[in-house]
């Protein structure tokens, strides 16, 4: 089984020592670079092609939003692209969406317990968005508000025309069953299969059979979007 590649870009030393050393505790992540800065930064992504990028915010140089918004740019149509989650003591409205609205893949607090950190880099490498619970409100909060229209990352946080508001509105609650429901709160809530399947005393298998029915059912791309689907329309609160 190859391991999940990770690059670290983050300017604080203690902080880069001590993410390394989380990561590393588990053998199926190997950490292939680092860097203190967003230009050293993108440097190395680009020679290395992490499948990870663990990015800060603050960045002495250049904020970690701009280097997001710069990394993805250059993958373009390249196979070869490397996911960012972002890593910050930030948790305002702007600075969440701005990251995603950048192409961030997931977003997650300085503060986070390593085991959720690893979860994190687990579901960011295998295409899903994690968000961390203390800002998943935020975020689909303001997706349930209709903001307006973010460039770059286009159709998860991005306003849409009233005829597609309207048709997320009268989703029917009866299309999902009563566990597809509480799988769907449990995703709005940021939890990974792993974490349903325990609150739900189901398998993980099980689990994902939800989560592909629900995606299905709300014609949505991904669980994040999912969720501002369901919210939307009053499905969860």
């Amino acid at each position: 089984m190859s391991k999940i590649r990770v690059a670290l870009i983050e300017d604080h030393d203690l902080t880069r020592v001590s993410i390394r050393t989380a990561l590393q505790q588990k053998g199926e992540i190997e950490v292939v670079g680092e860097a203190p800065n967003a230009t050293e930064g993108l440097v190395l992504l680009n020679t290395l092609h992490p499948d990870v990028a663990i990015v800060d915010i603050g960045l002495p140089d250049k904020d970690g939003i701009e280097l997001t918004r710069e990394i993805k740019s250059e993958a373009g149509n390249d196979e070869i692209r490397t996911r960012v989650l972002i890593l910050t003591l930030r948790d305002s409205k702007e600075a969440v969406l701005a990251a995603f609205a950048a192409g961030a893949d997931s977003y997650c607090m300085k503060d986070v317990k390593y085991d959720n950190l690893l979860e994190a880099v687990r579901v960011t490498y295998n295409g899903n968005a994690w968000i961390d619970p203390a800002i998943a409100r935020i975020v689909l909060q303001q997706a349930q508000q209709n903001p307006p229209k973010l460039e770059g990352k286009s159709n998860t946080f991005t306003s849409q025309s009233d005829d597609e508001q309207s048709e997320e509105e009268m989703i029917d609650p009866y299309t999902l069953t009563e566990r597809e429901l509480e799988v769907l709160q449990l995703i709005v809530e940021g939890c990974s299969n792993a974490v349903i399947a325990e609150r739900l005393y189901i398998t993980v298998g099980t689990v994902k059979t939800h989560v592909r029915n629900i995606l299905n059912k709300l014609c949505a791309d991904d669980r994040t979007q999912a969720a501002v689907r369901a919210l939307r329309s009053g499905l969860v609160g």
